[in-house]
């Protein structure tokens, strides 16, 4: 499992959008096609590297509090072998002291990818904070 915790100088209700609105969420993971939805999909192409896209499905969207979806990759060379789907990634948002606590929770990911899934997160949620504390 993978836990990470941010403060972004911005309220919950402008980081929900980087979630859930496709132009936004292309600003720190690349371009999104998403329908934020219960059972809707979710898709987006990272910029880095081979360019792999996720897949995924929204599957509970609480509005400025809690984002939850499925992950996975489509089969791309170079791209570890996670089908979509098969982890999850749970973010919670709570305003705290003018801005929004983000903690971001993913499971169920083999060992093996959790030392660079993590690493990539790390940078996507740096990304994140800036964009959003500039929305």
């Amino acid at each position: 499992m993978i836990e990470r915790t941010i403060w972004i100088e911005a309220p919950p209700e402008v980081v929900w959008r980087f979630f859930t609105d496709p132009a936004r969420m292309a600003r720190w993971l690349g371009p999104a096609d998403l329908d934020p939805t219960p059972g809707g999909e979710l898709t987006f192409q990272l910029s880095d590297g081979p360019r792999p896209v996720v897949r995924g499905r929204f599957t509970e969207l609480r509005p400025y509090e809690k984002i939850v979806f499925t992950f996975g990759w489509d089969p791309t060379p170079g791209v570890p072998d996670l089908p979509p789907g098969s982890s999850q990634v749970e973010v919670t948002l709570s305003a705290q002291a003018g801005g929004t606590l983000l903690t971001l929770h993913h499971i169920s990911l083999p060992p093996n990818l959790v030392a660079d899934t993590c690493t990539g997160w790390t940078g996507f949620l740096g990304t994140l904070k800036a964009e959003a504390a500039n929305a």
